[in-house]
Parts: structure tokens; C-alpha cells; sequence
């Protein structure tokens, strides 16, 4: 049932569409000003309504393209959390979530054509029914009452070290007969082909350089997939939706390199990696008028095949036999969720109680070997990598939202899981856990267009399988232990968000969190020399984020908007290994961004650009410390034109700051802080830039 509130049906009403004839040059447009529609009683808060004219400025071509220009609105996923659980993420379709978990946002949006979007809604999420949401949230309205289709290809080439890429584009088509709508797409849109070359210089712990190498590297990944839905949507409260999708991927890695240094024969070192897969998953929910309220039923399978292979091979020139080792290993995953929700009203709020139970498995096989002097590889013992992890976890919460004053809304949600954890082969182990969950959030909006909003919230995140078992890193020459006592980590999350927009100037977002972790999932030590990924006691993390939309056209720079973000984050945790504080591993304590586009006046082009500076902190295991990254500032350009034969093209140079792929890897002989340094490794390739070409349509 689309949820379709009458404090904004005359807004609705009132909007057309910008006519596909005798339209203005997009240039000449207005940049997107929200409506604002104030409280309308116990039911309806206030919020910020755009309708289709709204975006005529971009001759936007599907949802996707719309939302991102709401200013001050990011997308923001559902988490990556256990099960499906309360919705997370802060993009509703119809005023419902999606119950699948394979599609982002990105792919759910973009699927939806401009023309079939009715309105968008941007609203507090606490003022909302559906438990868990906070901050602002948008709701797509959209309605597909004829048969239409969309399509992309978007090409890319680098200038150095890798192969075009040609084959990232979609086809998706949409539809409606009688209370059926329906979708279906193919879609190879997050292929990517990429690649680096360079130097590396191996020093020892005196600062002499031992070794020079010199490595080139490139990838080619594909991921086709076909996916459908149908949504059958009659009058009244029964809504049902159906949909899945499957998937293969092509995942390849190759890397040459020479390898140079005294008293050692020059060598030639090749690295190849397979990881090609194949998943599906299959979704669908029902919802019926039961009682005083209506109930939601709601169905999940998913399953994922994954091989993967690693060989390394070194060749010296001198006539002496190569080496080499090969790791691999065959993981099937599977998910089943089966989720129920009733919501009603009662004592002037809305209640919904739920129950999941999401059934959860790994069975993995993995081996190890060497290569012998005949040239084949020799198989080895590999003691834990190969076994089976399993988990059925129960969850049971009861949430209420409500009106406190006009302009304050309040949401608890409070229950627990319940879950039992089962791994197979070396060492097994079966654990039951029992962990409070839960979450209360305020949302204050003074205005439509000033809110703020605060949470508090209590997390239970999601495991890898595979870290419960051994694995080889042969290219770093790493090994992780099994590790059957693997608990998920959880946390205390303290979150704001505060809003405020602007008008034609545009709007401004301000971020805060802060988390009190318990397990953080690390690198922790096994045993007298070994290492796996377990749990570290406690830890901490929090962030300030600072986004805004600057429009230009009330400064008499019509058609231009900035887009400037700064992200800063500090966290903490006690070095399993060495006791001392620091930050945690990968962790992105920095990042600043500035975007700018022009959408020409009196024409149908536009051009900008964007430059994000972005600062990460190493990784960190028993004996080094090792961080590799990309930058520091990575920056683009394009020019876009939004009307060729009803086509919108854009071409754009990325990479013009020249970015380069660093490493710099500190290896010490023992536990490090404690032992001397081995070798330190720097790392310098060039990236190059990068040539990107679209064409979207519809048809």
C-alpha cells in the first residue's frame, strides 16, 4: 500500500512535470527548492516535499539522479547488521523498506524512472512508523502506470597498465498491468578494470637498500547480474512483493614483477589470483489488514558459491628452479531469514512487535602447496582452514513511537537475540549467547526546514564466517590462525544529526557519533608466535561529519552549486600485542572534500568537477605495521550534456591530481615494538588518469 499523506497530496497535485517539448534550456531552471509542509496533526510531521520540476536544472534520469541533488541529503545503506532487523538505512520506497539485502541503494534507485517518481519526501526518521530510522530520511513516491525502460553504458580507460573497459552498462524495464507493477534488469555496472606500476625499495633496519622491485598489476571484474520484482498492490492495506536476482562474477588479478638486489640472481615474480563466483537470492514479503493494525510477513534466501586460488610463482634468471606456493580455498555461504511485524496504534502512538529468525552457515574447504622442483605444486598440511561455521540466532523487539508535543517525537524499540553459534572440524565448538538490543531516539523539528535529532542505540554487527578459520596471505607472506572463539562485536552508538536548510542558498547537515565498542573484531595473538582475527575487550570511535549544498543563483552566479564535506574521526583501542593505545586498523580519520557543478544558463550542458583529500592509519599485525592506500587527493573533471537525441552524455578525466598506489610496510624479526626491524618495504606506482565516458537513456 503506497502511503500517500494529505498534508502534501496537494503539493502533489499542484507539481507537473517540466513538458518534454517547448521546455526552457535546463540551465535556465531554479535549483531544487523544497516545499515545506508543516505538521499536520498526530499523524503527518512537518517535512520538505520536491516534486519532478523540482530537478529540472539536471534532466535527471531516474530516482537515483533526483536524490542526489536533494541539498544537504545523503544516501546513506542500510548497515550491514544480522539478519534484516530495524531498518538502518534512510531511503524509504512507497513509504516501505526493501526486504531484500543484495541491492544497494545506489542499484534500487537508479532502477526507478524519473517519470515515475510522484514526489520526493525528506523527514525526520524518528517521526516516522518504521522503528530504527532517525535522522532524515527520504521517501520516494513513485508509481510506473505504463511500460517504460532506461539504459546505460559507461565505458572507461586508463592510460596506463590496463585494458578498456567496455562492458559496465545496465538495461532495466518497469511496468504496471492492473494492481501488478512489475521490474526487471540486467546489470554489469560495478565491473571495473584497474591497475598500477611502479618501483619498491626494500631497505634492512640500517636504512640500506637491499632489494628493488619493480611491479605492475591490473584486475578485470565483472559482475552481470539479472534481477527481477513484482509488486502487487490492490486497494486497501494488502500489499505483497516478490523479487530476486542471480549473479556471477568474474574476478581476476594478475601481477609481473623483476626483483633486483645484492647477492641474490635477478627474478622475475608473477602473482595470479582467481576468485569467480556465483550467488542468488531470493526476497519477498506480505502484508494484510489484521485485527486493529496489519501484519507483515517477511521471507529471505540467499546463497553464494566462492572459490578462490592464489599462486605465486618467482623465477630466478640464473637456471635455478623456480619456487613458488598456491593457496586456495571453496567457501559456499548461506542465509535464510524468515521475519514477522505487526504494527498498530494505541494510547496515541505507534507500537509494532517483531520476530526474526535468520539461519546463517559457511562450509569451507581450503589447502595449501608448494611448488616442487619438478614444476607441480606439492600439498601441505593446513591445519584449520577447512571446516564449517554455523549460526541460528532468534530475535524478538518491541518498539513505540509518538507525538510528545508538536514539535517532538520520541522512539524506543526494546528486545534481545538470542543466538547459537556452531563450528565444525579442527577444534570445534558449539557457544549460545544471549545480548539486549534496542535503541531510543528523539527528533525535535521546530520547522520544515530545522530539525535535530539524537539516538542512542545498542548494536550487535555481523561476522564473517571466514574469519573463524585459517587462512594464507601469500603475497605478504601472512597467515592467519583458526579461531573458534570469535564472538560479534557490539556497541553503545550515541548518535546526532542536525539540519538546517536554507532556501534557494541551499542547506547545511551536521553529523556527530560516538561508539563504545565491546569484541572489537582485530588481529589478536594465538598461541606462542601465531595470530587470528578475535576479539579485543574494548574500544572506541567517534566522528564529526559536515556537509552542505551551497547554491550560487542568489549570489548572481546562476546554475552553480558547491557541494564541501569534512569528515574527522579519532578511535582508540589497547594493542593486543603490545599494550600501548592506538587507533584502529584502516580506520579513516580524515577525509575533506569540495564538489562543483555549473549547469550552464540558456543551454543544455554542464560541467564540474570534485577533489577529496582522505587520511587512513596502518594495519596492524604481530610483527608489522602496514599501510597502504591511494592519494592523498584524488580530483575529477567533466562536461555533461543533458539533451543529445534525448540522451544525457558525459565525459570526464578522473585522477587529475595524480594519485598513486603507496605502501609503506615496517616487518620486525619478532612481535613488533619488542624485536628488530626485518625490512621496511615503500612502495610508489603511478595510477595515471583515468578516461570515463556515459550515454543514458530511456526508451
Amino acid at each position: 500500500m503506497r502511503r500517500i499523506s494529505l498534508a502534501v497530496l496537494s503539493v502533489a497535485l499542484s507539481s507537473t512535470p517540466v513538458a518534454a517539448q517547448g521546455a526552457p534550456p535546463s540551465g535556465d531552471t531554479s535549483p531544487p527548492v523544497a516545499t515545506e509542509v508543516p505538521a499536520g496533526g498526530p499523524s503527518t510531521a512537518a517535512r520538505q516535499v520536491y516534486a519532478p520540476a523540482d530537478f529540472a536544472r539536471y534532466a535527471p534520469r531516474n530516482a537515483y539522479d533526483m536524490l542526489t541533488q536533494v541539498p544537504g541529503f545523503q544516501i546513506r545503506d542500510n548497515e550491514q547488521l544480522r539478519g534484516l532487523g530495524q531498518a538502518t538505512g534512510n531511503v524509504l520506497f512507497n513509504g516501505e523498506r526493501p526486504s531484500n539485502k543484495a541491492d544497494d541503494m545506489y542499484t534500487q534507485l537508479s532502477r526507478i524512472p524519473a517519470g515515475n517518481v510522484e514526489r520526493i519526501e525528506i523527514v525526520d526518521g524518528a517521526t516516522l512508523d518504521i522503528p530504527g530510522l532517525s535522522g532524515q530520511v527520504a521517501n520516494i513516491v513513485y508509481r510506473a502506470d505504463a511500460f517504460s525502460g532506461q539504459f546505460s553504458w559507461k565505458p572507461e580507460f586508463r592510460a596506463h597498465y590496463t585494458d578498456p573497459l567496455l562492458t559496465r552498462a545496465d538495461v532495466s524495464v518497469r511496468g504496471r498491468s492492473g494492481d501488478i507493477e512489475y521490474e526487471a534488469a540486467l546489470s554489469n555496472d560495478d565491473s571495473a578494470r584497474s591497475g598500477a606500476g611502479g618501483p619498491t625499495l626494500i631497505h634492512d633496519g640500517a636504512g640500506n637498500v637491499i632489494e628493488r622491485r619493480r611491479d605492475i598489476w591490473n584486475t578485470h571484474y565483472d559482475t552481470p547480474k539479472l534481477s527481477g520484482r513484482i509488486t502487487w498492490d490492490p486497494a486497501g492495506d494488502t500489499v505483497a512483493n516478490l523479487g530476486g536476482h542471480y549473479q556471477r562474477k568474474y574476478d581476476r588479478y594478475y601481477e609481473d614483477g623483476t626483483r633486483v638486489g645484492p647477492g641474490l640472481p635477478d627474478r622475475l615474480r608473477t602473482v595470479r589470483e582467481n576468485a569467480d563466483s556465483w550467488n542468488y537470492e531470493v526476497s519477498g514479503d506480505y502484508q494484510l489488514g489484521l485485527g486493529p493494525g496489519k501484519l507483515k510477513l517477511i521471507g529471505l534466501r540467499r546463497f553464494s558459491h566462492e572459490p578462490y586460488a592464489q599462486e605465486i610463482v618467482t623465477m630466478p634468471d640464473d637456471g635455478t628452479p623456480a619456487t613458488g606456493d598456491r593457496f586456495a580455498q571453496t567457501g559456499d555461504i548461506g542465509e535464510t531469514i524468515a521475519r514477522g511485524e505487526y504494527q498498530w496504534k494505541m494510547l496515541g502512538g505507534d507500537w509494532q512487535l517483531s520476530g526474526e529468525g535468520a539461519f546463517n552457515t559457511l562450509d569451507n574447504v581450503a589447502s595449501i602447496a608448494v611448488l616442487g622442483p619438478d614444476g607441480r605444486f606439492v600439498d601441505q598440511m593446513f591445519e584449520g582452514g577447512t571446516g564449517g561455521v554455523s549460526e541460528d540466532r532468534y530475535e524478538g523487539l518491541l518498539s513505540f513511537g509518538r507525538q510528545l508535543t508538536g514539535k517532538l517525537n520520541v522512539q524506543i524499540i526494546g528486545g534481545a537475540e538470542h543466538s547459537t553459534i556452531t563450528q565444525t572440524g579442527a577444534n570445534g565448538l558449539t557457544r549460545s549467547f544471549f545480548r539486549p538490543k534496542g535503541s531510543i531516539s528523539l527528533a525535535w523539528t521546530p520547522s520544515s526546514d530545522f530539525d535535530v535529532s539524537v539516538k542512542l542505540r545498542r548494536r550487535v554487527l555481523q561476522l564473517s564466517f571466514y574469519d573463524f578459520l585459517a587462512r594464507a596471505f601469500l603475497n605478504d607472506g601472512n597467515q592467519n590462525e583458526g579461531n573458534n572463539d570469535l564472538r560479534p562485536q557490539q556497541d553503545w552508538t550515541y548518535e546526532g544529526e542536525i539540519n538546517k536548510a536554507f532556501g534557494a542558498w541551499g542547506s547545511t547537515k551536521l553529523i556527530f557519533i560516538y561508539r563504545d565498542v565491546e569484541d572489537r573484531v582485530d588481529v589478536i595473538p594465538i598461541g606462542d608466535n601465531g595470530e587470528a582475527v578475535g576479539n579485543i575487550s574494548k574500544a572506541k570511535a567517534g566522528a564529526i561529519d559536515w556537509t552542505s549544498t551551497i547554491n550560487l543563483d542568489p549570489a548572481g552566479i546562476k546554475g552553480m552549486r558547491l557541494e564541501p564535506r569534512v569528515l574527522l574521526q579519532k578511535s582508540s583501542l589497547r594493542d593486543p600485542f603490545t599494550g600501548e593505545k592506538r587507533q584502529w586498523n584502516g580506520f579513516t580519520d580524515t577525509v575533506i572534500s569540495l564538489g562543483l557543478r555549473h549547469d550552464i544558463p540558456g543551454s543544455n550542458w554542464a560541467w564540474g568537477g570534485d577533489a577529496e583529500y582522505a587520511h587512513y592509519q596502518p594495519n596492524y599485525r604481530r610483527n608489522q605495521v602496514d599501510k597502504v592506500w591511494e592519494g592523498p587527493v584524488w580530483a575529477s573533471v567533466f562536461v555533461e550534456h543533458k539533451n543529445v537525441m534525448g540522451m544525457t552524455v558525459r565525459a570526464s578525466i578522473r585522477n587529475i591530481a595524480n594519485a598513486r598506489s603507496k605502501r609503506d610496510r615496517t616487518v620486525y624479526t619478532g612481535v613488533r615494538g619488542e624485536s628488530p626491524v626485518s625490512f621496511v618495504e615503500e612502495r610508489d606506482r603511478l595510477i595515471g588518469p583515468i578516461f570515463s565516458f556515459s550515454v543514458r537513456g530511456k526508451f
